[in-house]
């Protein structure tokens, strides 16, 4: 049996990183081997994400992330590094070994995620075959007035929660532990403190809710037989990741008096649902975001799956939750332009600016469907057909009309007051525009529209401006190199060290067979210590000192800031070969570096105090002077001393 780092170099010598990463972004022939994109871990509208095809390996300009084809998908997919391994393998068709774990922490950790996913796959069967039962008649009939088929119910795996609490656990409880049981955020409990427990927490418990519970339950000397099951009479909605494996439910209830609790229940979160970083349906609907260039943002599962329905499968949903930073970067990762469709009342209204405010900061291109008042989307497309949604959808709002019109409405604009308010309103959205440019335009579009002094209004934005750039997170600094110090660390990342007694120039005149630049750069650096200084100077170390058994220049031994610095200048080669000459002219360029700082050192000692009394140390040091002098003047700049 292989052994894991076996494994991982098996998977990583297969792997194709464009092909990987180009299944989450696209990406652009952007040079020779290099490919670029809009970066999924921060909100921009210019590329600066670039994957080297040759090297193997990606890193972003804008916010400095970087790595091999397994840190992208353990960075994005969110797991940890051995499960990357597993399904970059599982992408390639390469078939998996017996895992292996560092700890038996992460061994145990891995295992119950696996066992949640399970336990998630067999309730979610359990409630398709209850709604299918005589028990679910209601449940169907619901779902028959809702518009819903039984195609779309089949795709949508939507199912039936009885109204017992033992059904799903006597059903699960033989093939998964009780830890599983509780942990899978699919039941409830009864402590001995009178407090009851769902997975996330303890509460007190409602005495209405006494009545709910398994009163046979609480005397069992069991542990197992305390649990019951979280959802009851509900009609249930699988909430998948996207790559379509459930881990979590919504619950509508189906009953109408006091005790039915909550109308839509949701899973609690677990160890492999957070509700902040799903997207309702994407799974189905990721295809067609990346075909269209699109996606439609709708509130809830049953507008998303109405809207689906009706043909629009690039339709998805916040899940349980106000929709969140994360979700908009996983959204990004398919498309960066998005049709908002959120209820039209006042709460619709707010939820639909913050949403706009988050998908603005990331820099998506957002339009704004607004329904007529009194219509979410499941039911305007049951009312009026999905032509008539279709219609509607063509009239979509850019979003800043949209909000300068909510603007007019809401505030007089023939006041003054109401010009300030209605411009105040409008400012913080305007300061989430990362774009100068674009601000400036909206600026001019909002000044005519309310009829304000475009000069008065320029001031504002200068003042909101100067408040972004304030508040802004800069970039982190890899670092300035020089293009001579880029020339040589290239020339130098293309191998990992010389051979024992191998310290000579690689010769240009016919002597050796082929001109290696690493050699070159190797001596350069090894023999004139020309990095002493600089910038560069611990990555040229790092590499200069990488064991032999490194194969992959990337996971040469340095910290992450060099990491990124040698990933920029590596993803930033130029076409041009590194010639002799090249090599060359870098070496001398570097050399000059070196003079001029020795240059500076001794004009510095020439006029410290007492140096002109000491004519011993004024010769020794103007002879230095004229040393370096010549040294400059000479084309060929000979060694630096």
């Amino acid at each position: 049996m292989p052994s894991a780092e076996d494994f991982k170099e098996t998977v990583k010598q297969q792997a194709d990183i464009v092909r990987i990463v180009g299944e989450y972004i696209k990406l652009k022939k952007a040079g020779a081997s290099n490919y670029a994109g809009l970066c999924p871990f921060h909100g921009e509208k210019t590329p600066s994400f670039s994957v080297h095809a040759t090297r193997q390996f990606y890193h972003c300009f804008g916010c400095g992330v970087s790595g091999d084809v397994f840190s992208f998908v353990q960075k994005i997919e969110n797991v940890t590094f051995p499960e990357a391994i597993r399904l970059v393998a599982q992408k390639l068709g390469i078939p998996l070994p017996k895992a292996v774990y560092s700890s038996p922490g992460e061994a145990l950790e891995a295992r119950l995620r696996g066992q949640l996913i399970d336990i998630q796959e067999r309730a979610a069967s359990f409630f398709q075959e209850c709604l299918r039962r005589p028990e679910g008649a209601r449940a169907r009939e619901y779902l028959l007035g809702r518009g819903l088929d039984e195609a779309t119910i089949a795709a949508f795996r939507i199912g039936y929660a009885t109204d017992s609490g033992f059904l799903l656990r006597d059903r699960l409880a033989g093939e998964f532990g009780e830890d599983v049981l509780r942990e899978s955020g699919l039941f409830s409990w009864k402590q001995e403190d009178g407090l009851r427990a769902s997975g996330s927490g303890l509460r007190q418990e409602n005495p209405q809710m006494e009545e709910d519970s398994p009163k046979s339950e609480s005397r069992s000397p069991k542990p197992a037989s305390a649990i019951y099951s979280k959802f009851r009479n509900r009609v249930m909605f699988p909430i998948a990741n996207d790559a379509g494996k459930i881990i979590a439910f919504t619950g509508r209830t189906l009953a109408t008096d006091e005790k039915a609790g909550p109308k839509y229940l949701n899973s609690p979160e677990t160890g492999i649902y957070s509700k902040g970083r799903v997207l309702f349906n994407l799974d189905h609907a990721k295809e067609a975001i990346r075909k269209l260039d699109y996606a439609i943002l709708v509130e809830g599962q049953m507008d998303c799956i109405s809207v689906y329905a009706a043909g629009y499968h690039n339709v998805i949903a916040s899940s349980g939750t106000a929709f969140t930073e994360m979700q908009a970067k996983v959204l990004g990762r398919f498309s960066r332009n998005v049709v908002v469709n959120f209820d039209p009342d006042t709460a619709g209204a707010k939820a639909t600016e913050r949403t706009l405010g988050l998908l603005v900061e990331e820099e998506f291109q957002i339009k704004v469907l607004t329904l007529e008042q009194g219509f979410d989307p499941d039911l305007y497309i049951r009312r009026k057909g999905k032509d008539a949604y279709g219609a509607a959808m063509r009239g979509s709002q850019k979003y800043f009309d949209y909000l300068i019109d909510r603007a007019r409405a809401t505030f007089p604009i023939r006041s003054p007051e109401g010009k300030q308010k209605a411009v105040n309103y409008l400012l913080p959205h305007i300061q989430r525009v990362p774009s100068r440019i674009v601000r400036d335009e909206l600026g001019q579009e909002i000044a005519q529209k309310l009829g304000i002094d475009s000069a008065v209004l320029r001031q504002e934005l200068r003042h909101v401006a100067s408040q972004r750039t304030a508040a802004s997170v800069k970039s982190p600094i890899e670092g300035q190199a020089t293009d001579a110090e880029r020339i040589l660390i290239r020339a130098l990342a293309s191998a990992r060290q010389m051979l024992p007694g191998d310290e000579h120039f690689s010769a240009r005149d016919g002597a050796e067979e082929e001109f290696d630049p690493a050699r070159q750069a190797q001596y350069a650096f090894r023999h004139e210590e020309l990095h002493r200084g600089l910038a560069t100077e611990s990555l040229v170390e790092a590499l200069l000192n990488a064991a032999p058994e490194v194969a992959d220049v990337m996971e040469v031994p340095c910290s992450e800031g060099e990491r990124r610095m040698l990933a920029a200048i590596l993803l930033k080669e130029e076409d041009e070969e590194l010639t002799a000459e090249r090599l060359e002219s870098a070496v001398r360029a570097l050399r000059r570096i070196h003079l001029r700082r020795q240059q500076e050192q001794v004009q510095r000692e020439l006029k410290k105090p007492g140096v002109s009394d000491d004519r011993e140390r004024m010769k020794e040091l103007l002879r230095e002077v004229e040393r370096i002098s010549r040294a400059l003047r000479d084309p060929g700049l000979a060694e630096a001393g």
